[in-house]
């Protein structure tokens, strides 16, 4: 049986390919706001750090209604890091929109969230965004996302899908580049012509797979998902399922969406994607069903992470200055909820009580958590990334990833030569307008360091992009940074003399008057080998000369480091300490003298 009066349908795309700007065209033109109302651009990038960063991390849900039916929008992450996301979401539509930009083309990420929609049958409709850029090359773009369908063994109904030509920065879409449109209105058009309605039985027992969770202070956990079958309500007793096990509960208040706001509704029905809260406990994954016919829907698989850290409890000097919470029970607290909501990663003891292995799906994943958590007043120390190996076959296998990158012709030479020594390998190489694009299969361990390597090599000019491509036989080793590092010697504050001494032998991390402690890191060594000095050194008066006579001292401005690039760069034997208003390089051994001796026993 099927419920004509609504459609689900999920947006994919790449990073910053128009995606939550065409949501926000869809919702202003479906009148979801009010005619004064102020909105936000960007509107579904709710979180601070995605409208910083310009991407989507969480998926979030919003519902629009154009003639009578109801569309439920599911906005996807576009970033290859967030897959275990994408993969839960894609369960609760039936058809998806596929967002291209007009220049770029398909993107890895679009084909990686392409493949996983076409493997669970969904009808695609493709969208080609920012026709109006003067570089469009819309019909070299559309040959391209055919040759992408055909490379993932699309079948020929999925084959035949429709093309919508919009700028969702103007608010408008057409079926042809010659129409002439206003608005949006034939992309909603085309959403109910084409992505199927939602199909399942109204009368029999209960099933809803839980694919989100939320969290909120007052009511805890919520859980969001579609109704496959049947109908639910207010107060109703319930079964939850994970696997064989059976557990009661019953639901609390139940929520529907209208634009971008949940509406408490008493019962709802097969198809609808709803958001329960009530329950004492839920994971993803588990099903509510009927408590007298208790069947549970089948489990999603998730892609397994592929990169861990170590996050402890900072104990460097100036720990407790800056955040609110800093034991390891805070810390603890703050990762298993992490866990909760947050399904492709995982959480570990370690042998210390005040460290835990934190595993995700790479770099981004995992620093995204440790920039929300210290802007939530955390303090923590971070361990270098590793990358997670598996045994094939008694081999030792290491995961790679699929690197594209498009740099000008002139910079492909150094490009080239940095990839080298981190054993990628090319694959592919095409010229486009005055750029090259590349595409290289690399082990993952190659991939820390490089991006901020990478941007340095281009002058800011090049674009690169990865995506994990599955696991290989360990390829030796990968050497990586290669200068040591200026460590201080005793805590103060640092002054323009002691910094102006060292500034000789590399680049400083510091500017003057900044407190620092013993084991800090404050610079990089232009040669390959860590060096003990004192910024905190002071010109002293004598009798021949004043402390302040001498010539000013001009200091190059320090190089600042975000907290990727922090991560990229540090050794084994160094952790970054992240606090809410620093983020700080030190040795994991802070004493010179225990690090001496630490040194010779490692080469006993």
């Amino acid at each position: 049986m099927q419920r004509q009066d609504i459609r689900n349908v999920a947006i994919i795309a790449h990073v910053d390919h128009g995606k939550t700007t065409l949501v926000d065209a869809m919702l202003r033109q479906s009148h979801v706001f009010r005619e004064n109302e102020r909105v936000a651009e960007r509107v579904m990038d709710s979180n601070d750090l995605e409208r910083e960063r310009g991407i989507t991390i969480l998926s979030k849900n919003t519902a629009v209604m154009y003639n009578g039916t109801k569309i439920n929008i599911v906005d996807t992450p576009g970033h290859a890091d967030f897959g275990g996301e994408v993969e839960r979401i894609l369960n609760m539509v039936d058809g998806v929109v596929l967002l291209v930009d007009a220049f770029e083309g398909p993107m890895p990420q679009t084909k990686y969230v392409l493949r996983k929609a076409l493997e669970q049958n969904l009808k695609p409709i493709v969208v080609i965004n920012k026709i109006d850029r003067p570089d469009q090359r819309v019909e070299e773009v559309e040959g391209e996302i055919i040759d992408l369908f055909i490379e993932l063994d699309a079948s020929d109904e999925q084959l035949d899908f429709p093309v919508i030509y919009a700028s969702a920065r103007a608010g408008i879409a057409k079926l042809s580049m010659d129409d002439s449109s206003d608005s949006v209105e034939p992309l909603f058009q085309t959403l109910l012509d084409y992505i199927p309605a939602p199909e399942g039985d109204m009368e029999a027992p209960l099933q809803i797979m839980v694919t989100t969770l939320d969290y909120d202070d007052y009511v805890g956990k919520i859980a969001i998902g579609r109704i496959v079958r049947g109908f639910v309500r207010y107060g109703q007793p319930v079964a939850i399922m994970n696997g064989d096990q059976v557990r009661q509960d019953k639901i609390g208040r139940l929520y529907t969406y209208n634009g971008l706001a949940r509406v408490e509704t008493n019962d709802a029905k097969m198809g609808d994607i709803v958001a329960i809260t009530g329950f004492k406990d839920i994971n993803i994954g588990e099903t509510i069903t009927d408590p007298e016919h208790p069947e549970a829907l089948p489990s999603i698989n998730i892609d397994e992470p592929t990169l861990s850290m170590v996050f402890s409890v900072n104990d460097s000097p100036f720990a407790g200055q800056d955040g609110e919470y800093v034991t390891s029970r805070h810390l603890r607290a703050r990762l298993l909820k992490e866990v909760q909501t947050n399904v492709a990663m995982k959480v570990e003891e370690t042998d210390s009580a005040d460290a835990f292995k934190v595993s995700g799906r790479g770099e981004l994943h995992l620093s995204i958590l440790i920039e929300m958590m210290r802007r939530e007043g955390y303090e923590l120390q971070v361990g270098k990334p590793m990358v997670i190996m598996k045994m094939i076959n008694g081999q030792k296998c290491e995961p790679l990833e699929r690197l594209n990158v498009d740099v000008p012709q002139e910079f492909m030479g150094t490009v080239m030569e940095s990839l080298g020594p981190r054993k990628a390998e090319l694959i592919s190489m095409n010229e486009l307008s005055g750029y090259l694009r590349m595409e290289f299969i690399i082990p993952a361990r190659g991939l820390i360091g490089f991006r901020s390597e990478f941007l340095t090599n281009t002058k800011g000019n090049g674009v690169m992009y990865h995506v994990f491509h599955g696991y290989a036989p360990f390829k030796g080793e990968i050497p990586m940074r290669t200068r040591g590092a200026l460590v201080a010697v005793e805590p103060g504050e640092t002054t323009a003399y002691g910094l102006g001494n060292i500034e000789e032998r590399g680049t400083l991390f510091l500017g003057p008057n900044e407190s620092v402690y013993e084991g800090q890191v404050v610079g990089e060594n232009a040669r390959d080998t860590d060096m003990d000095v004192n910024p905190c050194k002071k010109k002293h008066v004598s009798n021949m000369r004043a402390s302040g006579s001498d010539d000013t001292i001009r200091l190059t401005p320090p190089r600042q480091f975000t907290l990727e690039e922090a991560l990229e760069w540090i050794n084994d034997d160094e952790t970054v300490e992240v606090t809410p208003h620093a983020i700080r390089i030190r040795k994991r051994i802070l004493s010179q003298q225990a690090r001496y001796k630490a040194a010779k026993k490692k080469q006993q």
